[in-house]
């Protein structure tokens, strides 16, 4: 059973299991960041918190933010990460967001900002009022997943160096996985890590992630998850 816990006035976050989801309200409407992973019923307790109508985005595709997903007619989510979504057999019509789309829960407005490299359209959610960036699975202390089809560490390393342009916006970002909230400072040591492990700088250990064998960077900041060479 999914753990709700009010953050702020207008914010909540949805504990399931392994994953979290996040409410944000605004004067019009509110808006579900993920569906999680065993929360079916994600639209039913979102607007169980809320008299808006709910609205539902997706970081990504990956299985653990989309278990909800068809309860909802349609929902935002970035087009290279249809693909994905379809191949797990999911429904539903996508209303494409990319770089620079400002979605407005009324007094409330949300810049999408792309962050491909975890998966080919993840997304980062900046909060502009309230100085928060909700960052997906890309941002975080716990593991990162890098190894399987569609894992791209370029492409994570240059969207994270992107998010430069950024600074000064948020003041904490908001995690999918692992603690709720990380700080700014984070995003720098995540960069120096996975350049790190491109380069072959980094000692990976060996371990099994779902019956795949991956190599385990472990760093004091967070860990990456990645294909064995």
């Amino acid at each position: 059973m999914s753990e709700i816990i009010q953050m702020n006035e207008n914010t909540w976050r949805i504990e399931d299991g392994m994953v979290r989801m996040f409410l944000l309200t605004g004067t019009k409407e509110a808006l579900l960041v993920d569906s999680g992973v065993s929360a079916p019923n994600a639209k039913e307790i979102a607007e169980g918190l809320t008299d808006l109508p709910v609205k539902l985005i997706n970081t990504h595709a990956d299985g653990d933010h989309i278990a909800g997903n068809e309860a909802f007619s349609e929902f935002y989510m970035h087009l290279k990460e249809e693909g994905n979504y379809r191949f797990r057999g999911k429904t539903g019509t996508i209303i494409p967001v990319q770089q620079g789309d400002i979605l407005d829960l009324g007094d409330r407005p949300l810049e999408i900002i792309d962050l491909p490299g975890h998966t080919p359209g993840s997304i980062a959610i900046l909060d502009v009022n309230n100085r928060v960036l909700i960052g997906g699975d890309s941002i975080q202390d716990g593991r990162i997943f890098m190894f399987g089809e569609h894992r791209n560490l370029p492409d994570y390393i240059a969207s994270l160096t992107n998010l430069s342009a950024y600074d000064g916006r948020f003041d904490t970002v908001y995690a999918s996985h692992s603690s709720v909230e990380v700080a700014p400072d984070l995003i720098p040591k995540l960069i120096a890590g996975a350049k790190q492990i491109l380069a072959g700088e980094a000692n990976g250990e060996e371990i099994d992630m779902f019956g795949n064998s991956v190599l385990l960077y472990q760093f004091e900041f967070a860990g990456f998850l990645c294909p064995k060479k």
